[in-house]
């Protein structure tokens, strides 16, 4: 049987380089005990922002500084958590990091609470006086926004001292799901042993071709998930325990309006992704599973069966280096700039592909300020695989220009708009291998990836934004959050989208345990929200050319300086529309009358 590596034991070359960050633990260690020293920049401006435009700034730009190095500080400890959640001092660095930064978020909560206590027209004056202080304009002007909503100086500071215990449901989650959870070994058709973990059946056995493999791995993984879900469902209720309690401490009509306040969206927008696609999608990926069902020699799909391959003996194995080239070449459409960002990610190590015991399941990119990205990914050695390399590399193109152009307070765009250059690159993919040749069979591969893209953004976050928006009205409601009543919920969820087509079984509804993005507020609806924005300009790049290309460059650039409505309509965008959410959907369902046609 192969037996999972530990991280000591795995390639380096296919790790990422966190001395890029900090040369060492004993560098790291020395940053984390000076930075409280330099508190003081930011606390001697304390009871003095209301006295000059110059005061306010000095503040902003020293707030700025020792926010930068917070974060360096942080995203070393949070990556190397990712990499081996089980490394006693990785958890101990978590833990000293999420203080230090609890004391440094306690400390410059005056600053928020002194500009809102200004008299109204104050910081209009401020900004007309102080030419310094235009790159904060937007924050400012965001930041009035939360007046009615912003508790006392001292509230808001023991709520920002006790942002560590905030955190804890996402902590224990992780913890949980990366350092407790064993799964039995499962046997293949040959019987070959596997072992399984989190990430070896999210990234591998759940899309093998070998049906015996593919529904023994679910097997297990699903009888060790529910051995924990009551454990988990508790963890889960405080998160949003959590968020629905502070809502009414706000004085917000609901959780759902407080968490998307920030991303500043409006309801109507986060409800049309939700509906449109929901409805008008499911008929389309009903016939999918048909499809699928049918040449998989099936009667009736199981819910274990949905990522099956169609075709698997078209799709060879693929390696990092052969992946990087297909990847590289299909993104030189975006330019010298960025396809520099994209040498340099796949040659110097941005880039963490092995697996090992602890490590994080998923995939993610994370840009600190003042740095370059890192990309977490387990590679199996498909082209799945390689999708989801081109679809972080896309938030690493993404963030690495936004932070290059912008400064800190600026970097960062609405959550809404954040999935939609990393979705477009796996669009550019396509495009790319399709039009390397007329191949037939080929067409229907690449149509399948494509599917697998749409799956992933539009089915699966997608029913999970359907089920948060189930659990925050209950919440608001004061319904208990208990693992029964969670796994309805996802039971109904997953029925009502897939009907007939699909056999849910009972394992189907622990799905709510597989997915950290319940601990992020409303994410998992922005990857639906960012698909559709990427579909319309994936099609406009292909038609227009530069001139697209150069519309987004300039989007990709702006970082936060743009509420999400304003980046997207300055790429040729109407998300205010629904009309390029059902052009998305309508682009699918013609994906499946081909696949249809070439099956």
């Amino acid at each position: 049987m192969k037996i999972r590596q530990t991280r000591e034991q795995v390639d380096a070359s296919l790790t990422w380089n966190l001395n890029d960050l900090f040369e060492s633990q004993e560098t790291w260690e020395k940053e984390l005990a000076d930075i409280l020293n330099h508190l003081p920049d930011v606390t001697v401006f304390q009871g003095q922002l209301h006295t000059s435009a110059k005061n306010l700034l000095a503040c902003l730009e020293a707030r700025e500084a020792i926010t930068v190095r917070a974060q360096l500080l942080a995203s070393y400890a949070s990556l190397r958590s990712s990499e081996d959640g089980t490394n006693p001092q990785n958890q101990a660095n978590s833990a000293r990091v999420g203080d230090v930064v609890s004391k440094l978020n306690a400390a410059l909560s005056f600053i928020p609470s002194e500009i809102l206590a200004l008299p109204d027209g104050e910081i209009e004056r401020f900004l007309q006086e102080e030419p310094g202080l235009e790159p904060f304009s937007k924050h400012l002007s965001d930041l009035l926004e939360t007046k009615p909503h912003r508790l006392s100086a001292e509230t808001e500071a023991t709520l920002a001292a006790l942002g560590e215990v905030f955190a804890a449901p996402y902590t224990i989650y992780q913890r949980g799901k990366l350092s407790d959870m064993s799964f039995d070994s499962v046997t293949d058709a040959e019987g070959v042993e596997h072992p399984v973990s989190f990430a070896l059946f999210e990234s591998d056995y759940e899309m093998s071709s070998d049906t015996t493999l593919r529904r023994a791995a679910y097997e297990s993984f699903s009888h060790t998930l529910a051995s924990y879900q009551n454990s988990f469902a508790a963890v889960y209720a405080t998160e949003v325990k959590k968020q629905t309690v502070m809502s009414r401490l706000r004085g917000y009509e609901s959780v759902t309006e407080m968490l998307l306040h920030p991303q500043q969206v409006s309801l109507s927008m986060y409800h049309n992704i939700l509906d449109i696609i929901g409805t008008e999608l499911a008929p389309h990926m009903r016939r999918f599973a048909k499809l699928k069902a049918k040449e998989l020699g099936l009667e009736k799909l199981s819910f274990c069966d949905l990522k099956a391959p169609l075709d698997p003996e078209f799709s060879p194995p693929i390696t990092v280096e052969e992946a990087g080239r297909t990847i590289k070449a299909a993104l030189q459409v975006m330019g010298p700039e960025y396809a520099a960002i994209m040498e340099k990610a796949l040659n110097e190590r941005w880039i963490d592909y092995v697996d090992n015991v602890g490590k994080s399941t998923g995939a993610f990119c994370s840009t600190p300020y003042s740095n370059h990205s890192y990309i977490l990914i387990t590679w199996s050695g498909n082209m799945r695989s390689a999708f989801t390399l081109a679809h972080e590399l896309g938030h690493c193109g993404h963030f690495v220009l936004a932070n290059e152009n912008q400064s800190y307070t600026n970097a960062r765009p609405s959550m809404y708009f954040i999935e939609a250059p990393s979705t477009i690159n796996e669009l550019l993919l396509a495009q790319h291998i399709m039009e390397q040749s007329d191949d037939q069979r080929l067409k229907r591969w690449v149509i399948l990836q494509l599917m697998n893209t749409y799956y992933h953004n539009f089915v699966t976050h997608l029913l999970e934004g359907q089920m948060q928006r189930k659990v925050y009205e209950a919440a608001g409601q004061d319904v208990p959050l208990t693992a029964k009543k969670l796994s309805e919920w996802k039971g109904q969820v997953l029925s009502d989208f897939w009907g007939d087509a699909v056999d849910l079984d009972e394992a189907a509804s622990l799905t709510w345990m597989r997915q950290p993005h319940y601990y992020m507020g409303l994410y998992p609806y922005t990857y639906a929200a960012g698909l559709t924005a990427s579909t319309a300009m994936a099609a406009s790049i292909k038609d227009e050319g530069q001139p697209a290309v150069d519309r987004w460059l300039e989007v990709l650039k702006a970082g936060g300086t743009k509420r999400p409505l304003e980046l997207m309509k300055l790429a040729g965008v109407d998300m205010s529309d629904p009309k390029p959410i059902r052009n998305a959907v309508a682009y699918v369902g013609s994906l499946v009358d081909e696949l249809e046609k070439l099956f």
